[in-house]
């Protein structure tokens, strides 16, 4: 049986701007810079967040906003961040401890960083509600500082082991717990932020890839863990975001997929990129405003398949059964040329073995290895 349209957002009484709004920061190394230009962009339309939630450098940042600290101030800093104030090699360490070594670089450039941003009190102390995403190491499960129970504790701890990527840097000890960077298990805890809250907006600046499979083997240890971690990162986002039932969600996604995770000299421009794509997602927050349900923006896409590249492997209908299907001859086939997209769908396309699907934003021309669009899902054709 052919499966119908997928329902539309139900309609609810319009909301106010700012009312109930949580906005949620992911990780992404310094990709996150992005999320400045996010708050400089959510400055200007006039929304102001309820909830301020973040994993990594999304956590640093959105407790620099609970803060109250100025995006002026935050695009500074991040301007004036080099290499060496964060990434100082444990020399020592490795040279006597070896394999029993916590991480390949010292805690105190990156705890320094936190101490210097984040303001110097517990979460019970803020003013606005922040939650920090991290994950106890020792239990293997997801602990989110801020919340009922867990606000009695600093929050530079909760942000310093939020960042602490595994391997990279030691874990944080928050309030008697063995803490790490909370991508590991939730790099956008929407789910979570989302509780009693009317809009989520949802900054998603890590789970794109930063170099093509050609190049990955040749650029070394760091590049492969970092694709492993990103690629990691997007596959844990795809179920919560694919089955979302919480309030309406504006998702953003800059286009920084061509930016590796730690480079220090494009801050300006990863900024722009937030900004950007935020001003864009923003256009419909009226939309979202109307409804309760539905991540926006939301978009007529057009799909094709070209068939001398199809080789019939079902891939893509065990991905999408809703919007692909298996002609009489094997070849694999959309159900209805024209579907409605947000930037949370089609994530099937990128996972084609030959490349053979195609996405065509409706209206414009067609599309070839762009990873990101500021309205289309983060795909190539593929």
């Amino acid at each position: 049986m052919k499966p119908g349209p997928r329902s539309g957002p139900r309609r609810a009484p319009k909301k106010s701007p700012g009312k109930g709004v949580a906005l949620v920061l992911g990780g992404g190394g310094l990709k996150g810079f992005a999320h400045i230009g996010v708050l400089r962009a959510l400055a200007e339309r006039g929304i102001t967040p309820s909830v301020y939630a973040g994993t990594s450098i999304g956590a640093l940042i959105a407790a620099a906003a609970a803060g109250a600290m100025p995006v002026d101030d935050m695009e500074e800093r991040a301007r004036d961040l080099k290499r060496r104030d964060l990434f100082r090699l444990n020399r020592m360490g490795i040279v006597l401890d070896r394999l029993r070594l916590p991480a390949i670089y010292l805690e105190a450039p990156l705890r320094d960083l936190c101490e210097s941003i984040v303001p110097d009190m517990t979460f019970s102390e803020l003013e606005r509600t922040l939650l920090v995403n991290t994950v106890d190491l020792q239990r293997g499960t997801q602990i989110v500082w801020g919340l009922p129970g867990l606000k009695n504790v600093r929050v530079a701890d909760a942000v310093y082991a939020s960042c602490a990527l595994p391997g990279f840097f030691p874990p944080g000890e928050v309030d008697g717990r063995p803490c790490v960077d909370g991508g590991v298990m939730d790099n956008l805890p929407v789910g979570i932020a989302s509780l009693g809250m009317e809009i989520v907006i949802a900054v998603d600046t890590g789970s794109s890839a930063i170099l093509t499979e050609r190049d990955i083997q040749a650029h070394g240890f760091s590049a492969i863990y970092m694709r492993a971690a990103t690629t990691m990162m997007h596959a844990l986002q795809l179920a919560p975001l694919e089955h979302w039932a919480g309030p309406s969600m504006i998702l953003i996604r800059p286009r920084v997929s061509h930016i590796d995770w730690f480079s220090f000299s494009r801050a300006d421009e990863l900024i722009e990129a937030g900004y950007r794509a935020a001003m864009e997602a923003l256009s419909g927050f009226e939309s979202c405003c109307d409804s309760d349900s539905g991540i926006f923006p939301r978009r007529t896409m057009h799909v094709t398949v070209d068939r001398a590249k199809c080789i019939g492997c079902t891939l893509c209908v065990a991905l999408a059964p809703q919007v692909m299907m298996m002609d009489n001859v094997g070849k694999a086939v959309p159900w209805t040329p024209e579907v409605e997209w947000s930037t949370a769908d089609g994530d099937f396309v990128q996972h084609c073995p030959t490349y053979a699907i195609k996405v065509t934003p409706v209206g414009e021309v067609e599309m070839e290895n762009q990873p990101e669009s500021l309205e289309t899902p983060p795909l190539k054709t593929g």
